[in-house]
Order: structure tokens, then C-alpha cells, then sequence
């Protein structure tokens, strides 16, 4: 009994041994593939220009992504990686979902950001595995007005397996 007892125990170890030196993990969900362009845009939304400082006190009115469907991916996931990523900045802006009543009688310290997130190049084979390459475009206007304050683009690639 004891033998058996003392071999189960360095099978558990072989075992825990053998699991971190696995390969790392890739992102296993499209929250996690979608964080790092999230807190890049978010980044970009709050050092712009248009908008005044200090960020805290004005209010970004999101309005839902638009997303090429060759990606994948669904408008509202994109919607919920950027709301979390302004809102986890450390000096985040109030963020609201957009509503077209929300125009009107907006204050001075009301935005509305436009996302556009497009297929900019055809898919990439790698070896082991497939890239996404696009482009996200972030627009800043006033609620009720359609001339862009601001505009700025990111471009990167998502790897279609965490898709």
C-alpha cells in the first residue's frame, strides 16, 4: 500500500511536470483576442486632440460597431472589448451605449465614437495557424453631427483560431 501510494504521488507530479512544459496557450476566447486591440483603441480615444482633458469628466456615447462579417466576428463582441477597455483606462471617461435620442440636448461634454473594424488583407496561412488582418477605424463626432473631430486608424491582425 505504501508503494502504491508513493507511485500515485509521482505520477501526480509527472504529470503537473509534463503541463508546464506544454506549449503556452492561445487565446481561447474571442474576449481575449479582442483585449489588446480594445486597450489600443481605448488609448488612442484618450490621448485625442478633440477630446478635452481630464477624460473623467466627459461622457464617450458608443455606437455599436460596425464589423466586416469575412472576420467573424460579431458587432457586439467588438462593442463589449472596447466599452471594457475605455472604461478599465485609468483616468476612463463615462461610457454609454448610443442611442440616436441621446442627440438630442447634448451636452458640451458629450462624444459619440464610431468603430468601423474591416478585413484589410485576404486571410494569412501560417504554419500552425490563420491570421486576420484588418483595419479598425475610430471616429469621434458630437452627438447629432455627422463632421468627424477625429479620426484615427489601427491596423494588426487576429489570429482566427481564438475566433
Amino acid at each position: 500500500m505504501f508503494m502504491n501510494a508513493r507511485t500515485l504521488i509521482c505520477l501526480a507530479l509527472l504529470l503537473v511536470l509534463a503541463g508546464c512544459t506544454a506549449a503556452p496557450e492561445r487565446p481561447k476566447t474571442v474576449r481575449q483576442a479582442l483585449l489588446g486591440l480594445g486597450e489600443r483603441a481605448a488609448e488612442q480615444v484618450a490621448a485625442s486632440p478633440a477630446l478635452p482633458k481630464p477624460t473623467t469628466d466627459q461622457v464617450l456615447l458608443l455606437a455599436m460597431p460596425k464589423v466586416d462579417p469575412d472576420l467573424g466576428l460579431s458587432d457586439e463582441r467588438l462593442m463589449e472589448s472596447l466599452t471594457r477597455a475605455l472604461l478599465g483606462l485609468d483616468d476612463s471617461p463615462q461610457v454609454l451605449d448610443w442611442r440616436p435620442a441621446l442627440g438630442d440636448g447634448a451636452g458640451d461634454n458629450q462624444w459619440r465614437l464610431e468603430s468601423r473594424l474591416n478585413a484589410s488583407a485576404p486571410r494569412l496561412q501560417l504554419s500552425d495557424r490563420e491570421l486576420l488582418p484588418y483595419r479598425l477605424t475610430l471616429t469621434l463626432r458630437r452627438p447629432g453631427g455627422e463632421q468627424p473631430l477625429w479620426q484615427a486608424h489601427i491596423d494588426g491582425a487576429l489570429d482566427a483560431t481564438a475566433l
